[in-house]
């Protein structure tokens, strides 16, 4: 960061003069070479920082910095290249937050952790009692996934940061970067764990006392073994106040193919929508696939693809195209060619932007399996909903400043919905929120194939830049 020169007394005293000279000042070409050497404005010396519509046309990403930072990143994965693995807490998760917090330090942040390992850089602006403006995303990975999902919205963040110290703005409100803990729920089936604990899920820190993994490892066992938790098993600590922050917004490749379809720089997103998820069970005889003749069966299988059929045609009996709905996972017992299933595990995902609706098919799904298992002569022996969590709202004062950087920065943008999962739906309950899209490669995602083009991470970079500038100041 350059050094800022002190203007000398006497240019003081001319600040501090009536209008009538400092019109006579600007007329004057030493005050004026002494102006442009300062750096300080000479109409508004109360402040002597560069507004935001001031920094669009000076804003520079190092798109090839940035994309080295990715696949460095990258690199710390429990997966060969192309894929990603990086599970919660485990030896590779650790040396990338790591690495995140070195490039959080060169960036010149104050950077502190919480007690799950949520982890916060902070640029302090001019007036840092104001609340601070937030940002970030998350690292961790799914197994044999890509190297940009949640990737771009940190070490992105942080390129933002730069891009902003080297156009010589200076923030009134402070910026913050979060690095969230474990927004993927691959190791204690928990998706946005660290966003939830932000948000103050009360139940979720009770619950994660007795929370063990696939290894029978426990959570707290688990977050010591990576230098957090050490002296405490209340996660309270974590939870922060209503309004901690005045905005938070988060930069994410879309995960689908709309923007890239369209050939769309920018997607604002307008709403997130949050799903329900819920694990069902059919029970039956089973027997002989040819011992036991067909009227005779009660074939908890066909009871599942028969209730998979129905959240089908519920999801799209909604009346809104908002409206999804995935059977992910389909388990038959005892999964053998010449044996009638005798049991079927179901687990079922549906989302929607309107909460009501989203419930109402829910409620329609639940019927269905009812009057399903009593068709087939099977028990319909589970029907639990594990999580409902309610949709959010971007906040119309950050969609403008979105809209507004990007039209600044002359590039394409559309308002679009986001159907996955984000800390930002969780961030919602805590302060203003919004979203950035950027277009990936064929909208894939989840895999190794998952791809963000430089030019479009840059692009990215820019409107997150500028947006978190405005906000910053207002």
């Amino acid at each position: 960061m350059s050094r800022r020169f002190s203007p000398p007394l006497f240019f003081l005293f001319f600040l501090c003069s009536t209008p009538l000279i400092l019109t006579q000042l600007n007329d004057d070409p030493t005050i004026k070479t002494m102006h442009d050497f300062s750096g300080y404005p000479l109409h508004d010396p109360s402040n002597p920082f560069k507004s935001s519509d001031s920094i669009s046309n000076s804003l520079s990403v190092d798109a090839q910095t940035l994309q080295k930072q990715i696949d460095e990143l990258s690199t710390f994965s429990d997966a060969p290249a192309p894929s990603v693995t990086r599970i919660l807490y485990t030896k590779n998760d650790v040396l990338a937050r790591r690495y995140i917090k070195n490039l959080m330090g060169l960036a010149g942040l104050s950077v502190r952790e919480d007690a799950v390992g949520n982890i916060f850089g902070r640029w302090d602006g001019y007036e840092p009692a104001l609340t601070a403006v937030a940002t970030g995303s998350h690292i961790d990975a799914i197994p044999y996934s890509g190297k940009y999902d949640g990737v771009v919205g940190v070490l992105g963040a942080i390129e933002a940061i730069n891009a902003l110290k080297r156009s010589g703005f200076k923030p009134k409100r402070s910026l913050e970067i979060i690095l969230f803990t474990s927004e993927e729920p691959t190791r204690f089936g928990i998706g946005c764990l660290g966003s939830r604990l932000l948000a103050g899920a009360e139940t979720l820190a009770e619950a994660l006392k007795m929370m063990v993994d696939g290894q029978n490892i426990s959570f707290l066992e688990a977050a010591r073994s990576a230098g957090y938790a050490r002296d405490e098993d209340d996660l309270s600590s974590v939870f922060l106040k209503k309004d901690s922050y005045s905005a938070f917004v988060e930069l994410h490749i879309e995960q689908g193919p709309i923007l890239e379809k369209e050939g769309i720089s920018i997607g604002i997103v307008t709403n997130i929508a949050a799903p329900a998820s819920v694990k069902v069970d059919f029970e039956g005889n089973g027997g002989h696939a040819g011992g036991v003749l067909m009227p005779e069966r009660n074939d908890a299988g066909l009871a599942a693809a028969e209730l998979t059929l129905a959240v089908e045609k519920h999801v799209m009996d909604s009346g809104s195209i908002d409206t999804v709905g995935t059977v992910g996972i389909l388990e038959l017992h005892p999964g053998a060619i010449n044996s009638i299933p005798s049991k079927a595990h179901l687990e079922i995902d549906v989302r929607d932007i309107d909460e009501d609706r989203r419930n109402a098919v829910i409620e329609k799904i639940h019927n269905s399996a009812k009057l399903i298992a009593k068709k087939r002569k099977v028990t319909l022996s589970v029907f639990k909903i594990i999580n409902q969590d309610p949709p959010a709202q971007s906040e119309n004062s950050i969609i403008k400043a979105m809209e507004a950087a990007s039209k600044e920065l002359n590039l394409t943008r559309k308002y679009m919905v986001s159907r996955a999962y984000h800390d930002s739906l969780f961030m919602a309950r805590i302060s203003p929120m919004g979203m950035i899209f950027i277009p990936c490669y064929k909208g894939y995602s989840h895999k190794p194939e998952e791809y963000a083009s430089p030019q479009d991470i840059e692009n990215g970079v820019k409107v997150l830049a500028l947006t978190l500038a405005k906000l910053s100041l207002s």
